[in-house]
């Protein structure tokens, strides 16, 4: 039986997420679910897509995860004419030097916060893929690496279908976990309520960094060393092989997906405080991690309903 090869400070990295999830919560109420696999898919590396209604708070999450580190963070307003160069950036004769120079475009940053993607164009929703999948820009036949850490944190809304165009699947693959916010409870919006106007606006908001770039990069690498006994791979697999085996999907998941569940179950047993993962891990991270990856042959009637795989 193969044992873990080197211990990881899991305690250490715990008591990190502890500080995180305090940190947001302050502004962000009554979601800690949320927030909790905000900070999971921080933990994984991975890309973030918050589907839901307009005025639920994406848009603050983003934010507040982002000031909570110290990285650089980008929002990039993804409209109907914005252009790949936009996002990526592009390439300008440099009368001086003479010759061409890159101009770096806003997807070069740490948080990128990409607002209400599914209101661009797919030439400019495909433009991300090879930045989303790794970490890189090719341009002029150069490659110009982001940085990291790396996250895009995307937001949409799933019943506006009026000058909106679907994310395809090979995008929608690159994205971790698909994650809903929610409306908040009564006693929670009545908190949010009662603060100062000037505190409503996400740009107002006072949160301090509380995380170094260092100890993010730290911590994911941890995340990666996390053990997965032979067992629970089985346990896994045998989930990823019964959405392509089961008639009532349409579609299976790809072995990326597969991957994907494996990062999310190490950084969620990290983020618990273990340096080895069990199969309730994995079980916690199908929803989020599954859901915009199948398609059920009789879809619910609700847009907004998660769908469950297990």
């Amino acid at each position: 039986m193969a044992t873990p090869s080197k211990p990881i400070p899991a305690p250490r990295v715990k008591e990190c997420m502890g500080r995180l999830r305090a940190n947001i919560s302050e502004v962000i109420r009554g979601k800690d679910d949320v927030i909790e696999r905000v900070l999971v898919g921080l933990l994984a590396g991975g890309n973030l897509l918050i589907e839901d209604l307009p005025g639920l708070g994406k848009t603050t999450l983003a934010y507040c995860l982002a000031r909570s580190l110290d990285c650089t963070f980008s929002r990039i307003q993804f409209t109907s004419d914005l252009l790949p160069s936009d996002v990526l950036g592009v390439s300008i004769y440099d009368e001086q030097l003479k010759e061409f120079v890159f101009k770096k475009g806003p997807i070069f940053a740490n948080i990128v916060l990409a607002d209400e993607i599914n209101r661009t164009t797919p030439k400019t929703q495909s433009s991300l893929l090879e930045v989303m999948d790794r970490g890189r820009v090719s341009m002029d036949g150069q490659t110009y690496p982001v940085g990291q850490p790396f996250m895009v944190f995307a937001t949409q809304n799933p019943v506006d279908y009026e000058g909106t165009f679907p994310l395809p699947e090979s995008q929608m693959d690159r994205f971790l976990m698909r994650l809903r916010m929610g409306y908040p409870d009564y006693k929670h919006e009545f908190e949010i309520l009662a603060r100062p106007e000037d505190r409503q606006r996400y740009d107002s908001i006072e949160v301090n960094p509380i995380v170094s770039r260092q100890e993010i990069l730290q911590m994911q690498a941890y995340a990666k060393e996390v053990f997965l006994e032979e067992s629970v791979t089985h346990y896994l697999l045998r989930i990823v092989t019964a959405t392509r085996t089961e008639s009532e999907f349409v579609n299976g998941v790809s072995t990326r997906g597969a991957l994907a569940l494996k990062s999310a179950a190490q950084a969620y047993a990290l983020s618990q405080g273990r340096g080895f993962v069990i199969p309730e891990d994995v079980a916690e991270m199908v929803g989020p991690v599954f859901t915009h990856r199948i398609g059920l042959r009789r879809q619910t009637s609700n847009p907004l309903e998660e769908r469950h795989v297990v």
